[in-house]
């Protein structure tokens, strides 16, 4: 599978939940607490399938798109930056609890920021990648990043670098923890 092919499934899933997560039951709805706990686990599988999808761009496509697209510094800055302020309202969102005061107000910002985010990849990357990088390679990045999204961390960490040579040391040590973490409590198998 090439890597736009590989990116492109991951944004269909993803807007899928986001979709849910904007129609899903609030507070201020009068949710029941079933349907609270329903949009907590739709919260939980959001942060690691997004944090997982982010880890792998970051690892080798945004490094590929920096080398290889004309104006791809510049694309790359871009997105970097859109996605650690998704890391941050993430990795608050997945700690927060759907009765707190301000997880609606979370959980819309993730649905409109994630929505133009992936307009923007979609929109404004992907030609460009097109465009300027062999299907052949697209194939061999697009492996090495299915390879790379199993062993992808599972939670947002707004902290490390966004940079690949970071990511594919301490995103790994990451991933580790975050694994035994989800392990040991059940995380995302809810």
């Amino acid at each position: 599978m090439d890597a736009i092919t590989l990116l492109r499934d991951d944004h269909r899933q993803v807007l899928e939940m986001l979709d849910r997560l904007e129609s899903a039951p609030t507070v201020a709805g009068g949710a029941s607490e079933e349907a609270l706990r329903a949009r907590k686990s739709l919260v939980t599988r959001l942060v690691i399938a997004e944090s997982r999808h982010e880890a792998i761009e970051e690892q080798y496509f945004w490094p590929m798109v920096r080398e290889s697209v004309p104006g791809g510094a510049e694309l790359a800055a871009r997105a970097e930056d859109q996605e650690y302020a998704a890391k941050q309202v993430l990795d608050a969102l997945g700690k927060a609890e759907p009765g707190q005061s301000d997880f609606d107000e979370m959980a819309a910002r993730i649905v409109r920021d994630g929505r133009r985010h992936i307009a923007f990849e979609q929109d404004e990357v992907w030609p460009k990648v097109v465009a300027a990088v062999d299907s052949s390679r697209l194939e061999e990045l697009g492996e090495k990043m299915a390879a790379a999204k199993d062993r992808a961390p599972t939670r947002p960490h707004p902290e490390t670098p966004s940079s690949a040579r970071v990511q594919k040391t301490l995103g790994r040590m990451a991933a580790v923890a975050d694994r035994l973490r989800d392990t040991i409590t059940g995380r995302g198998k809810r």
